[in-house]
């Protein structure tokens, strides 16, 4: 049986552009589609795990406006938990702009609202909610303080500590060593290891994840897009190839990409096989258009076999 899975993050509401390119400083491009839908990396990630089949609550705040409740409604009826998602009065919720080219790339602003209000004295009175949990996930879409009180809090009650570092940035010390799993895309691998931004190759990455390993970390992966992952645990580097798809969006593949190593994580799976359960997740994420949307279905990922 699986153990349940607490995502401790942020929800944003996604008000999305598609044009053929993602328009440069002082350009105005004439769009070809616009939609909007829940979004935020911690609510992508509960969203995509429950969609998958995992026990999952979630924990954060939203403002009290109709996108805080379209974004909590939302992850109820995926099957999320949403006891522990708040409103603040006077406060708006989240909101993301985001702009996606033909080729699936994508840029994005992000207006924290009510995410900013989430602080450690919050993780200290909703402590309880992570008794008995499995797997935690977190990312960096909230005050800094408020991922490490959260960190500390799921080790206390023997989770696992899954650590999406997005949006980039350097990180202490002192939160490395909180996490179980650090799962970075290339572009926030570089900057952890003090690099400007750029695309990584297997070979380059490896020495990277070391490198963060020695920092605290004790797993870390690697998100490498088209190319797979980076496994990092106790032996050699492990490269785990994804399977090759046409990408039209690539907005949260990392965050279906989370969602579904923490589900296998929770069933007891391995971190190799977990890796590559979230493998397959991601690739049929990127073959459709938005952050919860693209969420594959657990009989989708299961007979994906390219």
């Amino acid at each position: 049986m699986s153990t349940p899975i607490v995502v401790i993050g942020s929800l944003n509401y996604d008000l999305v552009a598609c044009a053929p390119r993602i328009p440069v400083v002082g350009e105005t491009l004439v769009g070809e589609r616009f939609f909007e839908e829940p979004g935020g990396k911690g609510a992508n990630q509960a969203y995509a795990a429950a969609r998958l089949g995992g026990r999952v609550r979630m924990l954060g705040r939203v403002g009290d406006d109709i996108y805080g409740r379209r974004m909590r409604d939302n992850l109820a009826q995926a099957g999320c938990e949403v006891s522990g998602l708040l409103a603040i009065p006077q406060c708006t919720s989240g909101i993301a702009l985001i702009f996606v080219a033909e080729t699936g790339a994508n840029s994005i602003v992000i207006v924290p609202g009510a995410n900013d209000r989430f602080l450690p004295g919050d993780i200290a009175r909703q402590e309880p909610e992570l008794a008995g949990a499995g797997v935690a996930l977190l990312q960096l879409e909230n005050p800094l303080p408020t991922v490490e009180a959260a960190a500390r809090a799921a080790r206390r009650a023997g989770a696992r500590v899954v650590l999406d570092p997005a949006p980039a940035q350097p990180l202490p010390d002192s939160l490395l060593e909180q996490v179980d799993v650090l799962t970075p895309n290339e572009t926030e691998a570089a900057i952890l290891d003090g690099r400007p931004p750029s695309r990584l190759a297997p070979e380059d990455a490896a020495p990277i994840a070391r490198r963060l390993r020695q920092r605290g970390a004790r797993a870390v992966v690697v998100k490498l897009g088209e190319q797979g992952c980076l496994l990092l645990e106790d032996g050699a580097p492990e490269l785990l190839a994804a399977p090759a798809v046409q990408a039209v969006d690539t907005t949260a593949a990392g965050d279906v990409f989370n969602a579904a190593l923490a589900v296998g994580l929770s069933e007891g799976l391995d971190l190799a096989a977990a890796c590559r359960f979230a493998n397959r997740a991601a690739a049929l994420s990127v073959t459709r258009y938005g952050a919860q949307a693209c969420a594959p279905e657990r009989l989708e990922v299961e007979s994906f076999h390219r």
